[in-house]
């Protein structure tokens, strides 16, 4: 999302009560000030105050900005926790899918054969923050679909296949640290599985409804403005 000026106002004011109280030395003081006015979006802007508390308080003055932004991960400790309602799914000569409000447990283990298979982690719950999901994908496809900002590591094996990631965000945000921990692997023979990074239909209104009220702004909302 594109910062505003008054985002790199707060983060100016950060950076000069830091230096004030000993935080920064005055070179990188200098350094960060030069940063922040050359800054378009909020992911150029966080890294320069992530280590800095917010003039008067704890909060880095842009991490609720970007919170908003990312949507789910603001949950992310809600959506920890719970009996799991899946640990597997098979497809043979057909198809399989995961997607919605589920619970995925800590092992969850896919297999396709002659067939494909879908899941969808951008509305699940976690049975335990470390979860490993094990793909096997042989003359068929796997697809496995995560939100923007989810912890996940890739590691599985292609033979005469794939088994790769890609994300459709553009402005791709980091990690959120208290998101679960998930771990794709597993193979493919003569097939493929794919990891994709996507947001959800609800996020993107909800990106599009913000990003629309912003260019509004607070005074055009009826048209009248300036109207006696």
């Amino acid at each position: 999302m594109r910062a505003s000026d008054a985002e790199r106002e707060r983060v100016v004011e950060t950076l000069r009560e830091a230096v004030a109280e000993g935080r920064l030395e005055m070179d990188e003081f200098e350094q960060r000030l030069d940063a922040t006015y050359k800054a378009r979006t909020h992911g150029e802007l966080v890294p320069l105050v992530s280590d800095l508390p917010a003039p008067g308080g704890l909060v880095p003055p842009v991490a609720g900005a970007v919170a908003g932004r990312r949507g789910s991960s603001a949950d992310w400790p809600a959506r920890i926790g719970g009996a799991a309602t899946s640990t597997g799914a098979i497809a043979f000569w057909g198809g399989f899918s995961r997607k919605g409000r589920w619970t995925v447990g800590p092992k969850f283990t896919a297999f396709a054969m002659w067939g494909g298979g879908e899941i969808d982690l951008r509305e699940a719950h976690f049975a335990e923050r470390d979860v490993v999901i094990r793909c096997f994908s042989i003359m068929g496809g796997m697809q496995v679909v995560v939100p923007p900002d989810l912890n996940i590591q890739v590691d599985g094996l292609g033979i005469m296949g794939g088994f790769g990631e890609h994300s459709q965000v553009e402005d791709e945000p980091e990690p959120a640290p208290d998101s679960p921990r998930v771990r794709i692997t597993g193979f493919a023979l003569m097939g493929g599985v794919g990891v994709e990074r996507k947001r959800s239909k609800a996020e993107k209104r909800r990106l599009q409804e913000q990003e629309r009220m912003r260019l509004q702004g607070p005074d055009s909302g009826d048209g009248r403005k300036g109207l006696g």
